[in-house]
């Protein structure tokens, strides 16, 4: 009971500690996850503490990014395929809109996303939680964007994993997208997130996006006309380039 109590109670003061540190900046308009924010404790190590170098994009431009040996195939917006049996899970639909600031659709733009599995383990080799890996799942895929802004993808829905940032640390179940633009400078990399999460209040890299409003942007949420009946349920999450809406 003793143990039990003091685990309530050192959550308590996680939950205070994130709570805190967003009430100073309530209402500021930051609408992006802050650089450096205590709680998450390495984006002290991680975040620019020098001026900024000003380079040539020109320059830079001519590295260009290499995404594969091959143009990008329908079939690699499936993370569900492509293996020897079917992944353990969930099965979700992630589908929307990449629009600019103003509200038109942006084609032809590659969109990568990356995920845990069902058990909340990357397919990667740095990830030494232990749970179980799924053979026959990778947890990544790619797409271009439609005439009319639209992407697809069909996947598994990720679990929540454990992280060392603090004491008894779990991520909310998320996948991280990234859109590259006309260029690899205007790169973007983003979380999306699950409706009713029970792990927002304590996830620190959640909350560096200080903005209330703009927390719940990240946000999917579900879409009964997305939901494949007997197969899959459906999430719908538009992402704004610029802008207030970004």
């Amino acid at each position: 009971m003793a143990a039990a109590a003091e685990r309530g109670a050192s959550q308590r003061e996680i939950t205070a500690e994130i709570a805190s540190i967003a009430a100073q900046y309530r209402g500021s308009g930051e609408t992006q996850p802050r650089l450096n924010y205590p709680p998450y404790r390495s984006s002290a190590l991680r975040h620019p503490q020098s001026p900024f170098v000003r380079v040539d994009p020109e320059e830079l431009e001519r590295c260009s990014p290499c995404f594969g040996d091959r143009d990008v195939d329908p079939k690699d917006a499936d993370l569900t395929a492509g293996h020897a049996g079917e992944p353990i899970g969930e099965r979700i639909v992630v589908a929307g809109r990449l629009l600019d600031q103003a509200g038109r659709p942006i084609a032809g733009q590659l969109i990568e996303i990356w995920q845990a599995n069902a058990a909340g383990r990357y397919n990667h080799q740095r990830d030494q939680h232990p749970a179980p890996l799924d053979p026959n799942f990778t947890g990544v895929g790619r797409c271009l964007t439609q005439a009319d802004g639209t992407y697809r993808f069909l996947t598994i829905k990720p679990g929540p994993y454990p992280w060392r940032n603090h004491h008894n640390a779990w991520r909310p179940a998320h996948i991280h997208f990234s859109v590259f633009g006309t260029a690899f400078t205007q790169r973007l990399v983003t979380q999306m997130y699950f409706p009713g999460d029970p792990l927002f209040g304590l996830d620190p890299i959640y909350q560096s996006v200080v903005d209330p409003v703009a927390r719940q942007r990240l946000i999917a949420s579900y879409d009964h006309d997305l939901t494949q009946p007997e197969y899959a349920t459906g999430y719908r999450w538009d992402i704004v380039l610029a802008g207030g809406h970004a």
